[in-house]
């Protein structure tokens, strides 16, 4: 009878070391997760802060509200008087340099689906773009955010 049970416990062992793997891969597999969505969050906190900044730079300038995007042209509102239309120039450089320096990208749209006529601040990280369409990286279409798109969009004020 003894000579029967030759094993059993190696075979017991062997049986306790797949388990623990098991539960070793199991916990990794979390920890990567609440590594990517700790970074998701990050990401989330620094796009509200840079629309953040940005809405409130509008609302100091409302007369150049619609002068805040892009330019080619930009004066340096530091060093000299500017209009309000070169300050929303200025001003949306100097947020846009800070969200590319942090890999996002910055726009500012009419807000949809309003009856009110409010600007939005979209910023978007990854693959997305900060722009409204259908399909694509595309962060909203209409008024509902894309699947699995990387963005915030931010309501500055009603301007009319």
């Amino acid at each position: 009878m003894i000579r029967n049970q030759y094993g059993v416990g190696l075979v017991e062992v062997l049986v306790a070391l797949v388990l623990l793997g098991i539960a070793v891969l199991g916990f990794t597999a979390l920890q990567i997760r609440a590594v990517s969505a700790s970074a998701d969050a990050g990401q989330n906190i620094q796009a509200m802060n840079i629309a953040r900044d940005l809405s409130e730079r509008i609302r100091m300038n409302r007369a150049g509200s619609n002068d805040y995007k892009e330019s080619n042209s930009v004066t340096d509102c530091a060093a000299n008087f500017c209009s309000s239309s070169q300050m929303a120039a200025y001003d949306f450089e100097q947020v846009q340099l800070r969200a590319e320096d942090l890999g996002m990208s910055i726009a500012v749209h009419d807000c949809q689906g309003s009856t009110l006529k409010r600007k939005c601040v979209y910023v978007a990280w990854g693959t997305t773009t900060a722009t409204n369409g259908s399909g694509g990286n595309h962060c909203t279409n209409g008024t509902a955010y894309n699947p699995n798109a990387q963005c915030i969009i931010m309501e500055v004020y009603n301007y009319d």
